[in-house]
């Protein structure tokens, strides 16, 4: 790497850092993913058990440890707050958009390196996930990773062991990461390219051999450790937890089989539409490129029919195809650069449809609040806990709309660009325009959004902090209460029983959160609770340790 490549991985890693550091910590965590994670990595500081994953302080198996390490770590050194729980994937982020430009100008040159962190930036979830305290980011780039190594092996069998050995640890880390998934997918992908390549020879039997050593050694080490420390039942709970998210809709997160297709094509708008003109043969590419570009399809498909076969539907489900995708668009973006491809207008109907439906659903936030007395009363909204959502008191400025029409108009003035011949300033400007909607949006809107999705139970759970008490939920899951109350690891194993909390002689306060549906049964079935008060959806309780309970 030469002086001139380190300077851009330099400015790459500042305006990155600019980019997914600032206002981490704008906004609580969001239920479930985001405080699921942050709540292990918190309890990991209170246990000082690093080792074990819980939740509520017991056994979690449904994740390895490693992104859990990492928000620990953070926490370790930026206390426990959103901000550490996110700050993780904003580094991933960085070193992503990193990755990403030097494959691409070892695979090119520098202006396709540049472009394709411009794009993969300007895009809507993929940079959205880089402030987000999800696994995905990195469980993501984990695989990627092993599957470029593998990809760089396939194409050069003659650069040694050195990219088998790369591409096996990469998706060992995966595994430690998020689990089997990634052996499952990187596998599917080694498959369909042997078939495409008509069976021919990929791997020697001595290199087969590395690879799985090598594979074995990393992803099973949290799981040798287990069986070591007498814990198998976490191993075996871990794999029925796995089959049963690819078997059955967890809990309730179910969708259509194009699920997924309609949340990439909107979620990584603009990159979405751009990536459209590749999924078609050129002669023209060299060979390293058609390999490359080869196996970037192979990766999209896999992994989208993958889940769109999997019964459980949640976004960042598919946002592997993420890295895939941004390669597609950047490839078609780059011809039509040069002059190698031709701007279609199926490319300006979606972007300017795509873009229009987004910015109007921005700018209509707030707008629904001004006018959400008449909404309400005229009965358009069924669900009694979204209506109360609504009610919820939230401070807007008035100006917020103006984000989504800028949007629109932005669009529209860069295919306008476009369509006068000035394709390069004009696609550019979309990922920009992207870009700055993106952490508009971030900083103005989505702290709002969550005032009337959560803000009121967080409000609660935050109260109660210095009090030693017990805080459940009932009729919804939810991690919330256990990071905000900050839980302390219980000394009284029947604090686990519902019923006990209920009904039996408890030691001290308890205090419920249930959903405003719920309100009546639970008034009329629990008379020990007290109602505390209602807001914006939900209901607040107490039951008082009685004198006589001893």
């Amino acid at each position: 790497m030469n002086l001139v490549t380190i300077k851009y991985n330099a400015l790459i890693s500042l305006i990155a850092a600019l980019l997914f550091i600032p206002f981490l910590g704008n906004v609580h965590l969001f239920d479930w993913d985001e405080i699921n994670f942050a709540e292990c990595a918190r309890e990991m500081l209170v246990t000082d058990d690093y080792f074990s994953v819980t939740i509520n302080y017991q056994p979690f198996w449904e994740k390895p440890p490693v992104f859990i390490w990492m928000q620990a770590l953070s926490m370790k050194m930026f206390g426990v707050n959103e901000f550490a729980a996110r700050f993780p994937n904003a580094i991933c982020g960085i070193i992503t958009l990193n990755v990403l430009f030097n494959i691409g100008r070892k695979l090119v040159d520098k202006r396709f390196g540049i472009l394709w962190t411009l794009i993969y930036a300007g895009s809507f979830l993929p940079h959205f996930y880089f402030k987000s305290g999800i696994i995905d980011p990195w469980f993501n780039l984990f695989i990627f990773l092993g599957i470029y190594y593998f990809i760089l092996f396939s194409h050069n069998r003659s650069e040694g062991n050195k990219n088998i050995v790369l591409s096996a640890l990469f998706i060992g880390i995966a595994i430690m990461t998020k689990g089997p998934v990634a052996l499952l997918v990187f596998g599917l992908c080694f498959t369909v390219f042997f078939v495409l390549n008509r069976f021919q020879s990929i791997i020697s039997f001595k290199q087969l051999f590395i690879y799985g050593l090598t594979l074995l050694s990393v992803g099973s080490l949290w799981f040798i450790m287990l069986a070591l420390t007498g814990h198998s039942d976490i191993i075996i709970e871990f794999f029925v937890y796995q089959v049963r998210l690819f078997k059955t809709q967890d809990a309730g997160h179910g969708g259509p089989f194009f699920y997924h297709w309609i949340v990439l094509l909107v979620g990584c708008f603009p990159l979405s539409i751009i990536a459209l003109g590749a999924f078609k043969k050129d002669n023209l590419d060299v060979p390293s490129q058609k390999h490359f570009k080869r196996w970037m399809l192979i990766l999209f498909w896999v992994v989208l029919i993958l889940f769109s076969i999997v019964k459980t539907k949640i976004v960042h489900y598919s946002s592997l195809c993420y890295f895939p995708l941004s390669y597609l668009a950047v490839y078609v973006a780059y011809k039509l650069i040069n002059g190698e491809l031709r701007w279609k207008k199926l490319y300006t109907v979606l972007l300017m449809l795509i873009a229009t439906v987004i910015g109007i659903a921005v700018a209509a936030l707030p707008i629904i609040d001004k006018y959400k007395t008449p909404i309400i009363e005229a009965n358009l909204i069924k669900d009694a806990f979204a209506i109360e959502n609504l009610k919820a008191t939230v401070s807007w400025t008035g100006f917020e709309w103006l984000i989504g029409l800028g949007f629109i108009i932005g669009t529209a003035i860069m295919l306008r660009f476009i369509h006068q011949g000035k394709l390069k300033m004009g696609l550019v400007g979309v990922f920009l325009l992207s870009v700055v909607v993106i952490n508009s949006a971030s900083v103005m809107i989505t702290p709002k959004i969550e005032q009337y999705s959560q803000g009121a139970a967080i409000e609660f759970y935050e109260s109660l902090q210095a009090e030693d008490c017990y805080v459940e939920t009932i009729g919804f899951k939810s991690y919330a209460h256990l990071f905000y109350t900050a839980k302390r690891k219980p000394t009284n194993a029947n604090s686990y029983d519902m019923n006990w909390l209920l009904a039996g002689e408890i030691d001290k306060p308890v205090y419920f959160v249930c959903k405003i549906n719920l309100a009546n049964d639970i008034k009329n079935n629990h008379p020990f609770l007290k109602e505390l008060y209602r807001k914006n959806g939900f209901v607040f309780w107490k039951r008082e340790v009685l004198v006589n309970n001893n």
